[in-house]
């Protein structure tokens, strides 16, 4: 493994503390929304009236299934997944294929997102971060975003690994997301060759790319109420955060890793999902006086970003951040265990 997230002995012992399988729930759930659905579709199951209604609910479930493993997978990234490193990597390896996204790559994205938020390295966000996209080109973008989030998701990842300027220069890293790239091709395109020779596209559309491509349009939407339109570079201002208070939202952050509260979980990448909460009541307490971007009701979360999105989708700089001047030290490698912007600069703390 060429990229290993380094844990302090506390956070060591937080992750051996919590407990992942019952989160991951949805794994298993989505397969078994997709056999059901293969059933009916394939008509081992006797078609009725009440089976078209059925086959929609099934895609509705797994779809809402596949949009758990976009957060399995991030949690993967950060390699909290569970106690071992390994583990998570190999897990996430395997979502990432899934999702048609190299892991590696996803990691070493999602690891400038963190160090770099909402600035132009900020490949994550890119084109919305990126000062030299357009105001025209990003309101193109951000519908292609939304409404092919199954495409452009894998283009936004990938972007690191074959763009001329990509930060990334390991030959192993980069040999890495090479590989997982060819496993990806080899996965897709044996289900795919079995699917033409067995003339089940129609079923195959209906029971696995249906649902994800709900999912990821679900995915990118959660992106966006977290993001877009917020200009600060600090973690904690520059992030939504949904603090789930009723029992459907508090099932769905469950399933989700608790990634609904995003600013504390940005400012503190590598603590487990389960102290987000506390820590964000702690920055509450501490600072009375300070106005966080928290919200007790996701629709509320989404109005605020919703006008962002239809006119200026943007972040930092593109959303009015006027400190051009902004400069994170060196190139981030792993995830900061705090990422404290101060006097225009994000400071980086190594745990000590």
């Amino acid at each position: 493994m060429a990229s290993v997230t380094q844990f302090t002995p506390d956070e060591e012992r937080s992750l051996a503390e919590k407990h992942t399988l019952p989160r991951m729930l949805s794994i298993p759930l989505a397969g078994l929304g997709m056999a059901l659905n293969g059933l009916l579709m394939t008509g081992v199951v006797a078609w009725d009236q009440a089976t078209p209604w059925m086959v929609g609910l099934l895609v509705a479930f797994t779809a809402s299934m596949m949009f758990c493993w976009t957060s399995a997978l991030h949690e993967a990234a950060h390699q909290t997944l569970f106690k071992s490193r390994a583990l998570s990597v190999w897990c996430g390896r395997l979502l990432g294929t899934m999702m048609f996204t190299p892991y590696t790559a996803y990691r070493e994205v999602h690891i400038r997102h963190h160090a770099y938020l909402n600035t132009p390295r900020d490949w994550e966000l890119w084109p919305y971060s990126d000062p030299n996209a357009s105001l025209g080109f990003r309101r193109a973008f951000v519908w292609f975003d939304l409404l092919c989030g199954i495409a452009s998701g894998p283009i936004i990842y990938g972007r690191i690994y074959f763009h001329r300027n990509s930060p990334i220069k390991s030959a192993a890293v980069r040999r890495e997301i090479r590989n997982e790239y060819i496993a990806i091709a080899a996965l897709w395109g044996g289900i795919w060759l079995y699917v033409g020779l067995t003339h089940q596209w129609a079923s195959h559309l209906i029971v696995v790319i249906l649902p994800m491509y709900i999912a990821a349009f679900m995915q990118t939407f959660r992106k966006f109420t977290e993001h877009l339109g917020m200009a600060s570079f600090d973690p904690l201002q520059g992030t939504r955060t949904v603090l789930p208070r009723k029992w459907l939202l508090r099932l769905s952050s469950f399933l989700n890793f608790d990634i609904f509260i995003h600013g504390p979980h940005h400012r503190h990448p590598r603590l487990t999902h389960t102290t987000l909460e506390d820590k964000l009541c702690e920055y509450q307490r501490e600072n009375p006086d300070v106005v966080y971007p928290a919200y007790e009701r996701y629709w509320k979360a989404m109005l605020a970003m919703f006008p962002s999105m239809i006119f200026n989708p943007g972040c930092g700089v593109n959303a009015g951040n006027t400190d051009a001047h902004f400069a994170a030290p060196g190139e981030a490698e792993d995830f900061a265990s705090d990422v404290v912007p101060s006097a225009g600069k994000a400071a980086m703390r190594s745990a000590s």
